[in-house]
């Protein structure tokens, strides 16, 4: 009877095994069918690239000519932006400085709108927003446009009203003495001294346009920022540290355009201080 019990245990035992060696063999089978020539020359460039620094990546292809065309697409809507809002904030500040009560009610409330708001948010509002409320589909690039022709407008036209008030009144007074009409002083007096006050004053402006620019990666803008995420997640099993030099060189690039232009700020405010 124990003989009987034994052998009928070892029989089951047995057929299990060869169950669980079956199975083990088809999977074999399946892992050496999918180790195709393709795939193994694709692991093995994948282990030499481990084995490489993670700064080759800018040299790999093409991605450093990808980031220089992103970043060619932030000083685009920068420029766009800026040669727009100059002569509009130009124009909002002279508005700012009359003294009709309802023209400086909207201007203050168009200003201090502007400067409440986040950036961010004004571009979700006009890139989601128009599309949801007035069926109109404006581009990433389009929207970004927009909002920052908004923001310049009121910062510029902010900056030409402080421009204008600085200029003491005894300069009105003493053009007007020497017989000037009222645009040969605006031409030969006022307009010269708010230049001088204007220009390093706009130029630092264009400096935070360029940085804010960074923002509309979040609205589909494949900008200098955002060409670079997609360089780091194409390359994230190849070059697991790759973010620290793509970032790095995003930052040299922005630090190189923005430089420049604050210095020639710097270099004009100095020359014209007196």
């Amino acid at each position: 009877m124990l003989d009987l019990v034994i052998h009928n245990f070892a029989t089951a035992f047995g057929q299990e095994l060869l169950q669980f060696a079956a199975s083990f063999r088809g999977l074999g089978m399946k892992l050496l069918a999918a180790a195709t020539p393709e795939a193994i020359a694709a692991a093995q460039a994948a282990a030499d690239q481990k084995k490489a620094p993670a700064i080759s990546i800018l040299f790999k292809g093409n991605n450093f000519i990808r980031l220089l065309g992103g970043l060619w697409v932030t000083i685009r809507i920068s420029l766009i932006a800026v040669v727009i809002s100059i002569p509009l904030g130009i124009l909002f500040g002279m508005l700012m400085t009359r003294k009709n009560p309802v023209t400086k009610a909207i201007s203050r409330v168009y200003l201090d709108f502007i400067r409440i708001m986040p950036q961010l948010v004004l571009l979700f509002i006009v890139y989601f927003g128009t599309t949801r409320a007035f069926g109109i589909n404006l581009s990433g690039e389009l929207s970004a446009v927009i909002v920052f022709v908004l923001w310049g407008t009121a910062e510029m036209g902010d900056l030409v009203r402080g421009a204008l008030i600085s200029i003491p009144k005894h300069q009105y007074e003493s053009a007007a003495a020497l017989g000037m009409t009222p645009i040969q002083t605006s031409l030969y007096v006022i307009i010269p001294q708010t230049l001088r006050r204007l220009i390093p004053l706009a130029i630092n402006l264009i400096t935070r346009m360029i940085k804010t620019t960074s923002l509309i990666v979040l609205i589909g803008v494949v900008e200098v920022l955002k060409t670079g995420q997609q360089i780091i997640d194409a390359n994230r099993f190849a070059y697991p540290t790759a973010a620290l030099p793509i970032y790095g060189v995003v930052f040299f690039l922005y630090f190189f355009t923005c430089w420049p232009i604050s210095m020639l700020a710097k270099y004009l405010e100095k020359r014209w201080k007196n």
